[in-house]
């Protein structure tokens, strides 16, 4: 049978009928090459993520896990979703609030709190000025924001018994009524890890601070504090830098979340510890203990601590400047 070059065109048999040669070297020549692409490709392959490896995580993510399933926030929606979740918590509501504002500011704004929307609507509810929800200035605060979504979703006769778009169609009266079901999972996931119900189940992946960026031990401990009592109502039991630490450039602030759940401190601190995880990007956290468990932001895991702390009490450490 003639062999048939690249171009399609058949190859006579030499006059000898030897094998043809200068095919067969070609094609020596082409795995030889091929092969020598593949081992740089490999060793470069090999250096980029060892390169990256050292420089920390490729992607930067947080993760809620609830009955054998991981769900995944950025760390910029896992912020959003700690205050939305947090809300809820200090305002004494049951965990079905929760995951209704949180699978109402997914599916609305992503859980990111964006200045633009559909017609006039803003924020992270896309809630609009022109239907009473409140001014551009008010709306584009997540604070005023969620506490007006939750204004509305209490006077909502058996909403936690409804199902989740219902509930959340009530309140928001959107044109796609049924949009809101498709984040039922990932909002409960979330939802039951930021009220307590579900410990140690909500980790974030992140990568070191950067040199130059930590914040002075003074201004670390008051981002937390401030945080704290944005998010849930909270005041540090201390600012204070933990003298056991070795690093003497990391702060730590502790705090009593027992007020948050009277009835069940253990929760109040877990969903307190969570919390500080989900935020731990905007507040430089590296450690949050909880118990007797901490995590550890280099290990993105909770991980058993060398001490346990009292019920309700948390601790969170920031990376602060020297």
């Amino acid at each position: 049978m003639a062999l048939v070059a690249q171009t399609g065109s058949p190859v006579p048999p030499p006059a000898d009928d030897s094998p043809p040669r200068r095919p067969v070297r070609r094609a020596l020549k082409y795995v030889v090459a091929i092969g020598s692409v593949c081992a740089v490709a490999t060793v470069g392959v090999v250096v980029g993520l060892n390169h990256l490896t050292d420089a920390g995580p490729v992607t930067e993510r947080c993760t809620a896990a609830l009955d054998g399933s991981d769900w995944y926030l950025s760390p910029d929606q896992a912020d959003n979703a700690a205050l939305v979740a947090g809300t809820a918590v200090a305002r004494g509501l049951p965990a079905r609030a929760a995951t209704i504002g949180l699978a109402t500011a997914l599916q609305e704004s992503k859980l990111i709190n964006i200045d633009y929307g559909d017609r006039d609507s803003v924020g992270l509810f896309q809630q609009r000025p022109s239907q009473g929800w409140g001014s551009v200035e008010e709306l584009l605060d997540p604070v005023y924001s969620t506490n007006a979504f939750y204004d509305v979703l209490v006077e909502v006769e058996g909403y936690e018994d409804m199902a989740v778009t219902d509930a959340a169609q009530t309140v928001q009266r959107s044109g796609f009524p049924d949009a809101y079901a498709q984040h039922e999972m990932r909002s409960r996931a979330w939802a039951s890890a930021l009220t307590g119900n579900s410990p140690g189940v909500l980790s974030c992946e992140l990568g070191p601070v950067a040199d130059g960026e930590q914040l002075a031990p003074d201004a670390a401990r008051d981002v937390i504090a401030g945080r704290l009592g944005r998010d849930l109502g909270l005041a540090p039991a201390t600012g204070e830098a933990d003298p056991n630490r070795q690093d003497p450039a990391s702060s730590t602030v502790t705090v009593d979340a027992a007020p948050l759940t009277p009835d069940d401190p253990e929760r109040g601190a877990w969903a307190t510890g969570q919390w500080a995880v989900a935020t731990a990007q905007a507040t430089q956290a590296v450690e949050v203990q909880v118990a007797d468990r901490v995590w550890l932001r280099e290990e993105a895991a909770w991980v058993d601590a060398e001490t346990r702390l009292d019920a309700g009490e948390v601790r969170i450490t920031a990376d602060a400047a020297e």
